[in-house]
């Protein structure tokens, strides 16, 4: 059983880091350049994530929350990709991501994320 998510946040790097198992060893997965999902990957359950530009990715738009493409999926294989996006999808991440996809063209699709509204604002 996960543990509620604890929050800190460094202002001086701009980094969230956000524990949902403390001292439970852990993969990265590099889901872009902005967000790293920590994965046990013997369980596929999410241990953390760590967010950086964390005050850039949380700042709403005039048009609303900031989407961004999850461009590290494309390098999974596909076994891989489809346990990350199962563990992306669900409590306790899909609590702070919000995942959706972009559609360029009917033939093309890209994973996106967004930020609930701001992580912090409930820590």
């Amino acid at each position: 059983m996960m543990a509620i998510p604890t929050f800190n946040y460094d202002e001086m790097s701009d980094t969230l880091y956000v524990s949902f198992a403390p001292g439970v060893p852990a993969t990265g997965i590099e889901l872009n350049e902005h967000i790293l999902l920590r994965l046990d990957k013997r369980n596929w359950q999410a241990i953390g994530l760590t967010i950086f530009d964390y005050s850039i990715l949380a700042q709403p738009t005039e048009l609303g929350q900031r989407s961004f493409p999850l461009t590290g999926l494309a390098d999974l294989p596909p076994d891989a990709l489809q346990r990350v996006l199962a563990v992306l999808r669900v409590p306790p991440v899909s609590d702070i991501l919000m995942l959706s996809v972009y559609t360029p063209s009917f033939a093309d699709t890209m994973p996106i994320a967004s930020l609930h509204a701001t992580p912090l604002a409930t820590a």
